[in-house]
């Protein structure tokens, strides 16, 4: 038994909270995953895991374990950090999540820079507009936009999206062109972004001069899903609200009409986050590091690289 490798595939699995999730995150057989494990339980002699068909739960012994196996994989990974330090040349994978206009229109034309920068760096990148569990599904970072409030993430703020109101020149000059926020309750179709943790369309928000104003709607067509949402805007199914950097392209071309200019939404934040009791390793500090410095003027639309 190759100890090491059997500590981390025990860490994963309490992680994951299955042995599936384990073996897939390790890209590993779940049969390889499982007899490590029962090597691991055999050599030192108790149970670490309790397993039925439903779930897995870590035992007394096992919490323990897990304590003192994680701190020493940190060491090993801080070791093997500083080497790749002194050489200034991070390598590995880094596994990040981002939602779906972000990735398009922010992350992916900015990430050739930072794969020629650090050419040893493998990215994985997950793109969805869901919440995902950094721990359980083993990714090194996320970046959200919006409030976040689990404190048991750290989460750097790296830049603030202008926001824009628009729809179709056909959509406007059938329903008229709102001049005041409260007019979109009169007769107005509004497509509304469906938040994936609570299934509720957000609402239409607004501020000009201090002033501001929520308009909370029951959407003629709620999506859940950025470019899909953008999409329904280009169909000329209603008004949406969405990123400036999403709808710049089709601002410039007229299939959007932006409204309400003097009634902007608030800023949209956006942060890199990531688990608060995770090493943080070389290749993920130059990302985030990198981030700081490339995302807030490409997030608002004035950087061209």
């Amino acid at each position: 038994m190759d100890q090491l490798v059997a500590m981390r595939a025990f860490a994963r699995v309490v992680e994951a909270g299955s042995f599936t999730r384990a073996a897939d995150s390790l890209d590993m057989p779940n049969a390889t995953m499982s007899k490590l494990v029962q090597e691991l339980e055999s050599h030192l002699g108790v149970r670490l895991l309790q397993r039925t068909t439903r779930k897995v739960s870590v035992t007394p012994e096992g919490q323990d374990y897990y304590a003192k196996a994680t701190r020493i994989l940190r060491d090993i990974e801080d070791v093997d950090a500083s080497f790749n330090l002194a050489r200034g040349n991070p390598r590995g994978s880094l596994r990040i999540d981002v939602g779906g206009l972000t990735a398009r229109d922010v992350l992916i034309p900015l990430l050739p820079d930072f794969m020629t920068r650090y050419p040893d760096v493998r990215i994985d990148l997950g793109v969805a507009d869901r919440a995902v569990d950094l721990i359980g599904d083993n990714v090194d970072c996320v970046i959200r936009g919006g409030a976040l409030d689990d404190s048991s993430l750290v989460a750097r703020p790296i830049g603030d999206a202008v926001m824009v109101t628009c729809a179709t020149p056909a959509y406007l000059k059938h329903y008229g062109v709102p001049a005041y926020p409260e007019e979109l309750k009169n007769g107005h179709r509004l497509i509304g972004y469906v938040s994936a943790q609570n299934g509720r369309a957000m609402p239409f928000r607004f501020e000009s001069k201090g002033e501001r104003i929520e308009i909370k709607i029951e959407p003629r067509l709620g999506v859940n899903e950025s470019n899909a949402h953008l999409a329904a805007g280009l169909a000329g199914l209603g008004i949406v609200q969405t990123f400036a950097h999403a709808a710049q392209a089709a601002l410039a071309e007229g299939t959007l009409v932006e409204i309400l200019k003097k009634w902007r939404p608030p800023s949209y934040p956006f942060h890199v986050v990531y688990p608060q009791n995770r090493y943080v390793t070389h290749r993920l500090r130059v990302f985030i590091d990198w981030l700081l410095d490339v995302f807030p003027d490409k997030v608002r639309g004035t950087r061209t690289r």
